[in-house]
């Protein structure tokens, strides 16, 4: 099945909703960096929020979601844009955590709890717009929710969910949100909130082989869909962006790279790709100085 992803309205125009699976997008970023299922959970709610903010900006809009909570997983990056695009990395893939009390995977004791959620967006401005709000629980969905109450000041639910197998395969990723407008009766947001306390979790609903639109409808009364997308995994590092960032070392610090090491091996944070410039690259490069 493809990554998607949807975005609607519901109640006469007075809710706003988005949800999208990312089984394949999150599973291609925890092979390439050989993640744990932990570390797989964390980044990959993460890159399912990213995904949802991004179809909220237009054009070449684009943000940086960083969530850094003091947890042995270090910080969780993510970058998104408005053509669903995205890409994301964690310091340390490696961590592995025993379950936790009820059974699942300890992304809060990854994640970490004393520390911030970030969202930078690039409108095409002068300056970003930028949004930083405490952790409150780790789990990244609750932290979601109160970064668009306390940042945004918009009164927001926010479903993250990944599942992964026993041969750490991603079997399961996705999310939702549901963003409340003004015009909402008291009765209504009753309704919602009566609907989300018994909404399974989002990984069972599409291990069940629910579409987006169906998850939605199990939240909110009315759901209208005003636009389905593909999501991708893409990373925009290249060689020559790599060598570009080499020039930017200076002659000094190039030659002394070269007569020590006798090459440079640069991998990308985000995609895990490793660009090799041997000695006679490097030497190529320092001519051009």
């Amino acid at each position: 099945m493809r990554d998607y992803l949807i975005r609607a309205t519901a109640m006469e125009g007075k809710v706003r909703a988005f949800a999208v699976r990312s089984t394949g997008i999150v599973d291609e970023i925890s092979r390439r960096h050989q993640m744990t299922p932990t570390t797989t959970a964390a980044l990959g709610r993460t890159i399912s929020a990213g995904l949802m903010m991004g179809a909220m900006l237009k054009g070449e809009e684009k943000l940086t979601i960083m969530i850094k909570g003091g947890g042995p997983i270090g910080q969780i990056v993510v970058d998104a844009n408005a053509l669903g695009e995205v890409r994301g990395y964690v310091t340390d893939p490696l961590v592995d955590l025993p379950l936790n009390e009820v059974g699942k995977l300890d992304v809060a004791g990854a994640v970490g709890t004393d520390g911030f959620l970030n969202v930078v967006k690039d409108l095409g401005l002068k300056k970003p717009y930028s949004g930083s709000v405490p952790l409150i629980s780790g789990e990244l969905g609750e932290d979601f929710t109160y970064y668009f109450a306390r940042s945004e000041q918009t009164p927001s639910a926010v479903g993250l969910g990944v599942l992964v197998g026993v041969d750490h395969a991603v079997s399961s990723a996705g999310g939702f949100i549901i963003q409340l407008l003004p015009g909402l009766k008291d009765d209504e947001i009753t309704l919602i909130e009566s609907l989300l306390s018994r909404i399974e979790p989002v990984t069972t609903l599409l291990e069940k082989g629910l579409g987006l639109e169906q998850i939605l409808q199990r939240i909110v009364p009315n759901v209208e869909v005003l636009e389905e997308m593909d999501v991708h995994f893409r990373c925009n590092c290249s060689r020559e962006r790599v060598e570009q960032t080499l020039i930017s070392l200076g002659r000094e610090e190039l030659e002394q790279m070269a007569e020590e090491d006798g090459k440079a091996e640069i991998v990308c944070h985000f995609c895990n790709e490793q660009y090799l410039f041997e000695e006679e690259d490097l030497k190529n490069i320092i001519n051009q100085l």
